[in-house]
């Protein structure tokens, strides 16, 4: 259809449950099973082109980019492909009022512009390796009780042997809800520079609109390079270092895509959970999912609130809110999708096929009967307390920041040693926390999202749940179930909540001190009333639900021997493969496979942040200015979507075409099949 390179190209997941996706998240190492299959759809390399750990393969320009998204190599010094959002982080980190990458973009335009990145890292994964007949032969003897502690040990070993002489990191990985096991090794590159970022009018065209949304013109790319140490291997940042020689690199195709094409992604998808039961299909339609958005939404419009007023906030706030915003979003779709697909009946279907062929044989009702009913069990007794872990992690852990940042420093200010040095050096490493800390952060947005959330959580959970402080905010003669009276009150007395404050308290820090503080003590109330009460409870749920999930699975490849299973994502490197395409996504709808400049310039709008476009671009659209990417009619193509399986982790995933050369990075799923996870 078109002739040059899509600068960023959109790989849509049409779904888990879509007769049009192309469904699997396959290991690279046992690809030479779906081999026939993908040259049937059009793959002109070998399973060994992919995956090889003798000679130069693809897997070894893919790497997992700082172990929340995917990057590619793609060119012979280091130069990494990723999306706009996995390096939003960083671009922010280097943003101030004055230089504002966020919105105008940024450009080194040789390599001693290009700017470091503190805590990022890349790895590649050298090799995978199925050790579970070697974990599997010791433990059929084992209780449940002592099983995790036999795999903790040998896989401890393992990895060992494994990384023994080299410079390499190494994990043992559970698989098919823990029966089966493999080893990645891997190698890890901390030296990551920024190379460029278009502005986020272009890399984050569509806002929240547009995010999982079908038809897309965003821009979701970004470059970074690799450093390494003179010899090639890794290194620390250094003024010393080369850019990367690396063994593969992505040549990027000029030729673009056509409907039908063979288009694969090799990425570190994050999470999935496919051999999910309906018990946890309903669970999470009733009661996980809302109460997340429900909270999610009191955050994004505080945050908003405060951005909106502040160009200084709105660059300190981005990253936060952009993931805040993402998921919340996410888990809106996916409760859609589970309703709409019907994805509880189809899970009581597999369900009672399985109890039908375990029943018919002893042998078998023995080994897999009670799957079933411990997953049951667990799921009855977790929807009593889902809601209060739920506003656990996300109103406490990551709401008001002040909450988090006591969790980090409380302990190290308990045990600062007596030693004059020792303890100067330790009160030195709580100050370098705190300017960590505090460089994006805002006292008067934290005020405002630590009296909101506590206010939700107090109407959410159930006061039989809920730790004494919060009836102590309730009675207090001053307060008197006030959020925002005690949220001001702490805010004007804690040293928790500004960076003098806290250094003034350091100066001369006590544990004496520090529990007098109302922030502490309501964080410690809290935590401490969790631990107690729902902690234990929630391990006693979470050994069952393990059990279960581990008999369901292996019962259910059991059961239909003939079905080619893939694992659950869990951050290892998986290949995704299907095609360009375009599709249908509800009666009367019917969706082209790629997107244009003239449907960027339809959706602009001047006075929606989400929707600006930028002057030069409208002056190269106005022209027709397109240089070598123009399409054979002139036209610009922005994004194309493909029927690939893919999720978040996936982010910044090379989209390659069947000579294995890109055509573009994944950077998102699709609204119709937010179920598929």
């Amino acid at each position: 259809m078109f002739k040059k390179f899509t600068t960023v190209a959109l790989a849509m997941v049409l779904g888990f449950f879509s007769a049009n996706a192309d469904e699997g998240m396959w290991l690279p190492l046992l690809l030479s099973d779906n081999e026939a299959e993908m040259q049937a759809l059009g793959l002109e390399l070998t399973a060994e082109d992919i995956y090889n750990i003798n000679n130069s393969s693809l897997k070894d320009a893919v790497v997992s980019l700082g172990g929340f998204c995917t990057a590619e190599v793609i060119s012979d010094q280091g130069l990494l492909l990723t999306n706009h959002h996995c390096s939003f982080d960083a671009i922010q980190s280097h943003s101030t009022v004055s230089h504002d990458y966020l919105t105008d973009g940024f450009w080194a335009m040789d390599k001693t512009e290009e700017l470091a990145n503190e805590g990022l890292f890349v790895s590649f994964l050298v090799r995978m390796e199925d050790v579970s007949d070697r974990i599997n032969a010791s433990l059929d003897t084992l209780s449940d009780e002592e099983r995790q502690g036999k795999i903790r040990e040998l896989s401890a070993t393992i990895v060992a042997d494994a990384i023994e002489g080299t410079h390499y990191n190494a994990r043992v990985k559970s698989f098919f809800g823990g029966n089966d096991f493999y080893l990645m090794v891997y190698e890890t590159f901390n030296d990551v520079r920024l190379v460029g970022a278009p502005p986020s009018s272009i890399g984050k065209y569509g806002g929240d609109t547009d995010n999982w949304m079908w038809p897309r013109h965003t821009g979701d790319f970004s470059i970074m390079r690799i450093y390494t140490a003179p010899d090639g291997t890794p290194a620390e940042y250094s003024e010393e270092n080369i850019p990367m020689n690396p063994k593969h690199h992505f040549p990027v195709s000029l030729d673009g895509v056509e409907d039908g094409d063979y288009a694969m992604i090799m990425g570190f998808p994050g999470s999935t959970d496919r051999y999910l039961t309906s018990f946890g299909i309903q669970q999470a339609l009733d009661l996980k999912n809302p109460t997340i958005v429900k909270i999610r939404d009191k955050k994004l419009s505080v945050m908003r609130e405060h951005m909106d007023a502040s160009d200084k906030v709105r660059i300190q706030y981005a990253s936060k809110y952009a993931s805040t915003a993402n998921y919340w979003k996410y888990f809106i779709g996916q409760s859609k999708g589970l309703k709409r697909m019907k994805v509880y009946d189809q899970k009581k279907d597999i369900e009672n096929t399985f109890t039908q062929w375990v029943n018919a044989e002893e042998a078998r009702t023995e080994k897999y009967g009670e799957a079933l009913t411990l997953i049951s069990d667990a799921y009855y007794d977790n929807q009593k307390i889902v809601v209060n872990r739920m506003f656990l992690n996300e109103a406490i852990f990551q709401g008001a920041e002040v909450f988090y940042f006591i969790y980090r420093v409380q302990d190290a200010i308990k045990n600062l040693p007596e030693d004059t040095k020792e303890r100067r050096l330790a009160i030195n490493e709580l100050k370098d926390m705190a300017r960590d800390h505090f460089k994006n952060y805002n006292k008067n947005l934290d005020q405002d999202l630590f009296a909101e959330l506590l206010a939700l959580y107090e109407q959410n959970v159930p006061k039989s749940q809920q730790a004494e402080a919060f009836e102590k905010v309730r009675t207090h003669w001053y307060t008197k179930g006030d959020w925002n009276k005690f949220a001001a009150h702490v805010y004007k007395t804690s040293p928790f909540v500004d960076r003098s404050e806290f250094w003034d308290f350091l100066d001369n820090p006590s544990e004496a001190k520090m529990n007098k503080d109302y922030a502490v003590r309501m964080f410690n109330s809290i935590f401490e009333s969790y631990i107690a009460t729902i902690s234990p409870k929630r391990g006693e749920i979470r050994d069952m639900m393990d059990k279960g999930e581990r008999l369901f699975c292996g019962g259910l490849r059991e059961m239909m021997p003939e079905k080619k299973f893939y694992p659950n994502a869990n951050s290892t490197m998986r290949l995704t493969y299907g095609t360009v395409g375009d599709y249908v996504p509800g009666d009367a709808m019917h969706y082209d496979y790629v997107t244009t400049m003239d449907g960027l310039m339809a959706k602009e709008d001047p006075t929606n942040d989400e929707f600006i476009v930028p002057t030069r671009l409208k002056e190269l659209y106005k022209a027709k200015d397109y240089g070598r990417y123009a399409d054979e009619n002139g036209d610009l193509i922005i994004n194309f979507i493909s029927s690939n399986d893919i999720t978040g982790g996936n982010s910044g995933s090379p989209v390659l075409n069947a000579y294995g050369d890109l055509i573009g990075t994944a950077f998102d799923g699709n609204w119709e099949a937010m179920s598929g996870d």
